[in-house]
This record gives C-alpha cells, structure tokens and sequence, in this order.
C-alpha cells in the first residue's frame, strides 16, 4: 500500500466507520498517546526497563500502526500529501546529512 493509498484508506474509513474525524487537537493528543504506547514497548522490551507480564503481550508493529494511522487523520484533516511531504522531506536530509553521519566518529 502506497501512502496515498493509505490516506484514502483511512479517509473512507473515518468517513463510513468513524462518521467523522477527531479536531485536529483531539488528534494530536491520541498522537502523544500512541506514541507513548510505542515507547513503554520499546523501554521495556530493548531498554533496561523490565517488561511486566501485561506488556508482553503487547504487539510493538499494531502499536506502530495506531501512531501511523492518527497520523494519516492529522495529514488528511490538514491537507497533507504523505507522499509529497516524504519525498520532500528524503530530498533535505540527503543534502544536509550528505556527509554528516558517515563524518561521525560515534557512528563508526
């Protein structure tokens, strides 16, 4: 699936399933939320926090997909092509990380 495609999927889906979009500041809250999600996951599972029972079962890749897909509502109620934005986005790191990363002591 294509991000274009993605936001169309998710805008019929809001538009038949969820009758209607979240405000954009409702949204940027479940944002902070979801993201939230994925860091306990990511502390407890790879970090040095230990992971309780109940978070063992959390899948870290659905959890991922809740931030995508707030995300996409974000993008589509403020009018923003992913795919443009992405692409643009790629085209300024490439030129301002051209040599930085592989200049980067730490990383080697």
């Amino acid at each position: 699936m294509t991000l274009e495609e993605a936001q169309k999927q998710v805008d019929t889906w809001i538009q038949t399933v969820g009758v209607r979009y979240f405000s954009e500041l409702t949204n940027m809250a479940m944002l902070t939320e979801e993201v939230g999600e994925v860091a306990r996951i990511i502390a407890r599972r790879y970090g040095e926090q230990s992971e309780k029972e109940s978070d063992k079962q959390k899948d870290l890749g659905d959890e991922m997909a809740d931030v995508l897909f707030v995300l996409i509502c974000l993008a589509n109620q403020t009018g923003v092509n992913l795919t443009e934005a992405l692409e643009k986005n790629m085209q300024k790191k490439t030129i301002r990380d051209a040599d930085r990363h592989h200049n980067n002591p730490k990383l080697k």
